[in-house]
């Protein structure tokens, strides 16, 4: 599918969250609006793909638009939204990003994602969560390193399973193993990193996964579409092929008993390290 790439510009790139991410973080900020992932495994089950406010009458994974002013925007408007944040007795604190992700492969052209991130370190939140699907992520750790000292960072790097992907279904934006290799190496650097599974997919040695992610993150959250696609019945995930695929690798995947299932091998390997679905993208851990 071709991509349309176009530049535009935005008045407010902090967005003050609503619906899922209400618990998480104050404001939400997206550097680019669309996903070049789109037409990735992260993009069949995305929600993003059943919002018309983004789509725009578009499909999902064919547009990117580069919000080139989105460094000065965080500038101009940041202290407002520290103010609002304070004044309803919160923490202002960031999430980047839920509805496209921070290192799509433009961001190397236009280092959108690193030029907000570095006026972040001019003027940091209070926590930021950083959320991506690919590798690609380890482009900015010394970046990541320097606001780390001065805010609340927690990196997110979604890995959904062990398997590379999903009969019928399209590769992921990268590999499992490369996605392993930057969560150590983020680790490595001192940066608190959380492997999300999410959307939870089967896994074929839940044991040695778990087992995996502990030597390479600090936490994992577990996520399953019921719940955490945006519908409470996981209804806009049943709308595309992942469910089925799913079912087709293990026929029980596609139920909340399988995510408590793998929920319970995690906490063999990481207890006390372990969120369910908003509580671990929040850090709210389940006790050991």
């Amino acid at each position: 599918m071709p991509i349309d790439v176009t530049e535009t510009t935005i008045r407010n790139v902090l967005t003050r969250t609503t619906g899922y991410l209400r618990t998480v973080t104050s404001h939400s900020l997206q550097p680019y609006r669309g996903c070049t992932f789109g037409n990735a495994l992260c993009g069949v089950g995305c929600y993003v793909r059943h919002n018309g406010h983004v789509l725009r009458g578009r499909a999902w994974g064919s547009f990117l638009e580069v919000r080139t002013n989105a460094a000065d925007s965080y500038r101009d408007n940041v202290e407002r939204e520290r103010r609002w944040a304070e004044r309803r007795g919160e923490q202002f604190s960031i999430f980047l990003s839920s509805s496209t992700d921070p290192f799509v492969p433009q961001e190397r052209k236009y280092g959108i994602t690193r030029s907000v991130l570095e006026a972040m370190c001019d003027d940091p939140p209070g926590r930021l969560i950083l959320q991506t699907h690919t590798h690609r992520v380890q482009d900015a750790i010394s970046l990541l390193e320097r606001l780390g000292q001065l805010c609340e960072l927690r990196v997110h790097v979604s890995i959904e399973s062990d398997r590379e992907t999903l009969p019928g279904m399209p590769p992921p934006t990268s590999s499992v193993d490369r996605r392993f290799e930057a969560c150590a190496e983020l680790k490595d650097a001192g940066l608190r990193t959380v492997v999300t599974v999410s959307p939870l997919l089967p896994i074929e040695d839940p044991d040695a996964f778990f087992a995996r992610i502990a030597e390479t993150a600090d936490a994992v959250v577990i996520d399953h579409y019921i719940g955490g696609d945006g519908s409470p019945d996981g209804s806009r995930t049943e709308r595309t092929s992942l469910p089925e695929a799913m079912r087709a690798v293990d026929p029980e995947s596609d139920t909340l008993a399988y995510r408590d299932r793998i929920v319970e091998v995690a906490q063999r390997h990481l207890p006390g390290r372990v969120g369910v679905s908003i509580d671990g993208f929040a850090g709210r851990y389940l006790d050991a």
